[in-house]
């Protein structure tokens, strides 16, 4: 049984949880942020002394690994990679769209055949996004959009895409495609990373903790609004 503490920092919401498999076994939320500096510290330290008063001991430290703010994200990849020093264990990595597909995967109904898009927002009319699969395989990478009428228009004579995440709610205004379904109330939680983290745990799938840097949104060019993809893959 595999006990992995998630981070989530890449937005102004700041969580953390504890996963047994894939199943949340701790959890804790600050939606009224950016707080990470003050909050997160706190956050681990509780999820710690649960473990331990648990009688068992972390095997691998999960974090969002962007795209997402510099700050937020400087904040918990520092502190994954504190807790890995320390504790002798494993980082996994995982990307922030693809934490918000599975959150949004667990919740809703979702035909096999539609598409995912989470966003990100930016600037202006500016998205970062990515679009995805039920089995959250990448149809196209993830990039930076500038969005307006003709987004997404091939991609939705073909499929229902699911868009979601805070740079969703402007591009309501303007993508009307029928086939454009738009979800509430959704962002990155670290909850939502377990099972894609014990699936990276147990493929053995760690980031050098020496190395390793999350990717910013300053990182991403913007694309033109035909959606030429400029961005790269995490």
């Amino acid at each position: 049984m595999a006990y992995i503490l998630h981070i989530e920092t890449a937005t102004s919401v700041c969580s953390v949880a504890v996963s047994s498999d894939d199943t949340i076994v701790f959890e804790r939320e600050e939606l009224q942020g950016p707080s990470h500096a003050s909050v997160l510290g706190v956050f681990v330290k509780e999820a710690i002394d649960f473990v331990r008063a648990q009688g068992v001991s972390l095997d691998a430290v999960a974090v969002s690994c962007g795209p997402g703010s510099y700050t937020g994200l400087r904040i918990g990849v520092s502190e994954a990679k504190g807790l890995a020093y320390g504790l002798n264990i494993p980082v996994i990595a995982l990307e922030t769209l693809t934490i918000m597909a599975a959150g949004v995967l667990k919740r809703q109904q979702i035909g096999e055949g539609a598409v995912l898009c989470p966003m990100i927002d930016a600037r202006r009319m500016e998205v970062y996004d990515v679009l995805l699969n039920t089995r959250l395989e990448k149809i196209r990478p993830i990039s930076a959009d500038i969005i307006d009428e003709t987004s997404f228009a091939s991609e939705l004579e073909e499929h229902p895409i699911y868009f979601f995440g805070d740079g969703a709610a402007k591009c309501q205004e303007v993508i009307r495609h029928d086939n454009a379904i738009f979800v509430d109330a959704v962002y990155p939680k670290a909850s939502d990373m377990a099972g894609l983290a014990l699936k990276a745990y147990e493929q053995k799938d760690f980031v050098d903790v020496a190395y390793f840097e999350p990717f910013y949104l300053k990182e991403f060019v913007a694309t033109t609004p035909k959606n030429k993809v400029l961005g790269t893959n995490l």
